[in-house]
């Protein structure tokens, strides 16, 4: 996972530089993403798809939604917000923001029952809390699929499955009261004691 993200974070950089800061600035006549901690909110107010939740933060929640149905992959529009767990967000920003990331920009959050709050965001250098870098994480990805990761997209798999991600977005604090289901409790259980263990090899990792 280091020697790909190493070789990841290495080749985003030399793009980077090659294409000039240029390739960043906003394309003319493009709507511009305007993005704060007041942009996420309830996971479950989004729009379900599959094991996720998508919106579009410019309003084109048809576009975005059309993209992420599309049987043979599509390109997401600009605005569009792709979750599968309440503290982790992709957002499509303007064209030309990032070639690399194909214009995805990577958010970490802390979320409690007063909102949202953006611990880290960026392109090419977002961990998530196993930590686990966002961008390495999407870039295997088929190019037909924008990033996205799915079974059968490119991605490896992640260390959560699919009953985990659920009791963490019926969970979300930010929603008010959960709304558990049968077996979301163990399941939320087994994600503390993985991200307890992350942590604490992290630790020991950093000191030796």
């Amino acid at each position: 996972m280091k020697t790909l993200l190493i070789i990841a974070q290495s080749t985003a950089m030399l793009l980077m530089t090659l294409m000039g800061s240029t390739a960043y600035a906003a394309s003319p006549g493009n709507a511009v993403v305007n993005i704060n901690e007041a942009s996420f909110s309830c996971i479950r107010q989004m729009t379900p798809v599959r094991h996720f939740y998508v919106d579009n933060v410019l309003g084109n929640i048809d576009a975005t939604l059309a993209a992420a149905n599309a049987p043979e992959g599509a390109i997401y529009p600009t605005g569009s917000v792709v979750q599968l767990v309440p503290t982790e967000v992709m957002v499509k920003r303007e064209p030309g923001t990032s070639p690399v990331t194909g214009d995805w920009e990577f958010f970490e959050l802390e979320v409690d029952e007063t909102g949202s709050k953006i611990a880290k965001r960026g392109f090419i250098d977002v961990n998530n809390r196993f930590g686990g870098n966002c961008f390495a994480c999407h870039l295997p990805a088929k190019e037909k699929w924008d990033f996205i990761c799915e079974s059968g997209h490119g991605c490896e798999p992640i260390p959560i499955d699919h009953k985990m991600t659920g009791a963490l977005q019926r969970s979300d604090p930010r929603c008010g009261e959960p709304a558990l289901e049968s077996g979301d409790t163990m399941a939320l259980f087994k994600l503390k004691v993985m991200v307890s263990l992350g942590t604490a090899k992290k630790w020991f990792e950093d000191l030796f």
